[in-house]
């Protein structure tokens, strides 16, 4: 039996770091790339790439500690999964005031390279996804939530390009941050259904 083997939390330990670097690194891309064409839908997508690398950060940190202590980290991650939302809305309603589309061409290749990343990552963590409970449900909840974000943002800008116009931006970047709330909840019932099992 390999050591990988006969102790999981070692591959699960190399999964987690291998996606919060890959999210911090996109992170930087996509976010340059929002603010260089004025895009929601990529400012979205790249303010959850940040989340998504803390997320997985403090779930490496996390990994040794008790059932209980696991589930109200996870409590406080159904918190943090909200934060790309309420920035979402917050650059949704900048936009209203000045439609301005933003460049059809980079939205989508941004958007490519993002599901290429949250695609591997979401592979990476699928075989994890129920171990240690609430958390390592968050990472996986994130990555595959934000491969069909990018798959959204790709139509959007395909669907820029056709109309000219602000709109298909808009709506995907709302959509993502409806996405995180549902994902917020998710995790948040998956902490508490650990925490009382803990307490049992």
């Amino acid at each position: 039996m390999t050591q990988e083997a006969g102790h999981p939390d070692l591959a699960l330990r190399g999964a987690v770091k291998f996606v919060a670097l890959a999210n911090l690194a996109y992170f930087g891309v996509e976010f340059a790339v929002a603010v260089a064409i004025g895009s929601v839908s990529l400012f979205a997508d790249s303010i959850d790439f940040l989340e998504d690398a803390s997320v997985n950060t403090l779930i490496l940190i996390a990994l040794g500690w008790s059932a209980g202590a696991r589930a109200r980290l996870g409590m406080g991650l159904a918190g943090l999964l909200l934060v790309p939302s309420l920035a979402t809305l917050w650059m949704a309603w900048e936009k209203f005031s000045a439609q301005v589309p933003p460049a059809p061409v980079p939205l989508t290749l941004a958007g490519t390279g993002a599901l290429a990343v949250n695609l591997t990552c979401a592979f990476v963590l699928a075989r994890h996804r129920h171990h240690k409970g609430s958390l390592t449900k968050a990472a996986f909840l994130s990555a595959r939530n934000d491969a069909l974000a990018n798959v959204a943002i790709m139509l959007a800008g395909f669907a820029t390009a056709l109309t000219l116009s602000a709109w298909p931006d808009l709506i995907v970047g709302l959509a993502i941050a409806a996405m995180n709330a549902t994902a917020a909840r998710e995790v948040w019932d998956a902490a508490r259904e650990e925490r009382v099992t803990a307490e049992a």
